[in-house]
């Protein structure tokens, strides 16, 4: 079978190369599963570079979320066992962890459907408690992460305020479905966030970024918010000024989602029944910026990276010649 494989950590275009090896062997519990669509996420390029917090086995092939196949027929959704990730024809996965697609959804969808959704849901009801009239600001709006936080947020019935970075990711999150849109490239975010909330803020504040962007959290998170980390897209880590957040009353919730699957993994079942339910009744839609074949992973690995790509880019094995087989 083909599989791309990182022998020597470094960016994603340079790392990866696409190879003819064996197909996995499941171990003890897992389960061999066809690729039908794998899901890139920016972890994928941290993992290329040797920055992520999970460190495979060199050689390891990438990949940490597909729609895949059983080899009695049965469409799942998987976080694939490293070193055998999805960009590949094969993966294997843990058989309990199986969880079924979601009929609503084509390949693509549901393999978006996992992580960015999961995060979202647990950071924004689970850590949050984000509830129906609030303010909700989400980071990187255009993004994978962000707009399925985007999504989740107005079906819970949350006014949505999106922060972007250029034009065209500011239409983008206007599609999404948010009720202001900033341009942090053109516009003063903290400016605009107060006057689109007359001055009171946000209640809740998703911040998939760091850096720069928490900082402005930190200036426009309402009286008792909520600021929910979950990711350093930027690369940059901020060190919180606890003092600030005892003088303006506000709460920093950190959440790793992979954690649930070894501390509590019914809620994780219980979260994607709740999505199978959003999805199956079109209040959210993962949204797939592109389909790529599996020869060209590598690159899109790496525009991911980059921070040049909107919602999700979806690897299809099946894919020939840019279109769908």
């Amino acid at each position: 079978m083909q599989a791309w494989q990182v022998h020597q950590n470094g960016e994603p275009a340079e790392a990866m190369r696409l190879l003819e090896v064996d197909r996995p062997a499941p171990g003890d519990g897992q389960v061999l599963l066809k690729v039908r669509a794998a899901n890139i996420n920016f972890p994928d390029a941290l993992m290329c570079r040797g920055q992520y917090q999970v460190r495979p086995p060199l050689p390891f092939t990438p990949g940490v979320e597909i729609c895949g196949e059983t080899e009695d027929g049965r469409r799942v959704i998987a976080n694939p066992a490293l070193p055998h990730g999805g960009f590949a024809e094969y993966a294997v996965a843990d058989a309990a962890a199986l969880l079924p697609a979601p009929d609503a959804l084509d390949d693509a969808e549901a393999a978006a459907l996992h992580i960015g959704y999961q995060t979202g849901w647990f950071g924004l009801h689970r850590r949050a408690r984000l509830e129906a009239g609030e303010t909700l600001l989400v980071h990187a709006a255009a993004g994978g992460v962000g707009s399925a936080a985007v999504q989740l947020g107005k079906a819970a019935g949350a006014r949505v305020i999106g922060v972007v970075g250029g034009a065209d990711k500011a239409q983008v999150a206007r599609e999404l479905g948010c009720d202001v849109v900033i341009d942090r490239r053109t516009e003063d975010v903290i400016g605009a966030v107060k006057e689109a909330t007359g001055g009171r803020g946000a209640d809740v504040i998703y911040d998939p970024v760091g850096g720069e962007a928490y900082t402005q959290s930190t200036k426009v998170v309402a009286f008792e918010g909520r600021i929910v980390v979950v990711g350093f897209a930027s690369g940059s880590i901020p060190s919180p000024a606890l003092n600030h957040a005892l003088v303006k009353n506000y709460a920093i919730l950190g959440l790793h989602w992979g954690l649930y699957n070894t501390k509590n993994p019914k809620l994780v079942l219980h979260c994607h029944e709740q999505l199978t339910e959003l999805a199956a009744r079109g209040a959210i839609k993962p949204l797939v910026s592109e389909r790529v074949p599996l020869s060209a992973a590598a690159d899109a690995v790496q525009r991911v990276a980059d921070g040049v790509t909107t919602g999700r880019i979806a690897v299809v094995p099946t894919l020939e010649n840019g279109a769908a087989a």
